[in-house]
């Protein structure tokens, strides 16, 4: 393990021919080949509906059309929910924000590894310490809130996932908004789909009488005749869940010829990161560290047999590279297998890193930084709850 620690060090402060390290996998709907998945439905602009977003791209020297499955900042977002999850479990140390949210009885937390914009979102901005200060005039809050691209010791001590999935400052009035691109990029796309239709509706098993229902104080009672939706408070049956909808065709999944997932870990990415007047063993092994924390990411979002994206999209894993990419020669990139198949593995890299940057001088605290809203988002929180029932549905 120190001996893959000390290439992964020289690589990310820009002293080897080490440029990037690529993880390349091919996956599978887990009924076969053929069998439909479902991408991700976003709205399009050339339309008021939903959408699947294709694009043509050069795979293998040929150009050919994809369908995305999963885009960068979803894969991101895998990423960090499985860092927190071992987090949670004790498995793993990584320093971050922990805001603790209670309404209608519940506690919720929201971290920095799962909020929007990670450490600089607003509910961050809008937060106090267990003390009653604001975050932002906090120790903790004032070294992020300050930090330029110039030093960011702040974040690699109080939220180094930040650094490896980027960030942007702009919930804060400053005259300069700090930006820090994600060092760390992985995407899954279908090659060569071919769209499906489907057609979906809703079978009322007791045969629900009458087209229509009126609002009442207590509920709603069905009503003869078709009046005019939203006079009167009378509304369609479907509108409280009942009566017959006929199947309407629709977008359904798509099949594809294969599916890919590519993932890069950017050295040159590493290397802009600037750590003030910190010293060059401190600097080093600063870079080291986010680097084996994106590796350790990445394998524990992606290195079981299969992976859900979402209902309709389960995939199972086929085969995977994990390799060194260097200095090209001839024309031709310069590549090297990378031994990290597992989770484990990825752990056992970054207990070493973190050790190391400790020794040079790091610390980093166990627990988080702990947070809660200040009055007008709690009140905002509370209000949101009571309208949409959102209390029911969530958990700590």
């Amino acid at each position: 393990m120190e001996a893959l620690y000390e290439r992964l060090a020289e690589a990310a402060n820009g002293l080897s021919t080490d440029g990037a390290i690529r993880l390349v996998a091919q996956y599978e709907p887990v009924a076969g080949l053929g069998a439909p998945v479902a991408p991700p439905t976003v709205k399009l602009k050339e339309s008021d509906g939903p959408g699947q977003l294709f694009e043509n791209r050069w795979v293998g020297g040929e150009r050919t059309r994809v369908v995305l499955l999963d885009q960068r900042q979803s894969q991101a977002n895998r990423c960090e929910t499985a860092l927190l999850e071992a987090v949670d479990l004790g498995d793993v140390v990584v320093p971050h924000l922990a805001l603790h949210v209670t309404a209608e009885g519940r506690v919720l937390r929201m971290t920095n590894l799962d909020a929007p914009h990670r450490s600089r979102d607003a509910y961050f901005r809008d937060a106090l310490d267990e003390s009653g200060v604001k975050f932002d005039e906090t120790d903790t809050g004032r070294a992020l809130r300050d930090t330029g691209t110039g030093d960011v010791r702040a974040f690699l001590e109080s939220a180094p996932s930040d650094l490896v999935y980027g960030l942007w400052d702009s919930h804060r009035k400053r005259r300069v908004q700090l930006k820090v691109p994600r060092t760390y990029t992985s995407e899954l796309v279908g090659l060569d789909p071919l769209s499906g239709k489907r057609a979906a509706g809703r079978f009322d098993k007791w045969n629900f009488p009458g087209d229509n229902v009126e609002l009442t104080a207590d509920g709603w009672r069905p009503v003869e005749g078709t009046g005019k939706k939203g006079k009167g408070k009378t509304l369609k049956a479907s509108a409280v869940g009942h009566g017959m909808i006929p199947p309407v065709e629709g977008m359904g999944g798509v099949t594809v010829r294969a599916i890919e997932r590519n993932a890069t870990l950017a050295m040159a990415g590493l290397r802009a990161l600037r750590f003030g007047d910190a010293p060059q063993e401190y600097v080093r092994a600063g870079r080291a560290l986010l680097a084996a924390l994106a590796l350790l990411g990445d394998r524990l979002a992606f290195a079981a047999p299969a992976v859900r994206l979402r209902s309709g999209c389960d995939l199972l894993l086929v085969s995977e590279r994990i390799e060194w990419v260097g200095r090209g020669r001839e024309g031709v990139a310069v590549t090297e297998p990378l031994e990290l198949d597992t989770a484990a593995q990825a752990l056992e890299l970054f207990d070493f890193a973190r050790s190391r940057a400790e020794e040079a001088g790091l610390v980093w605290s166990k627990e988080p930084v702990r947070l809660r809203p200040n009055t007008q988002v709690q009140q905002a929180i509370e209000r949101s709850f009571r309208l949409e029932g959102i209390g029911e549905a969530e958990g700590e």
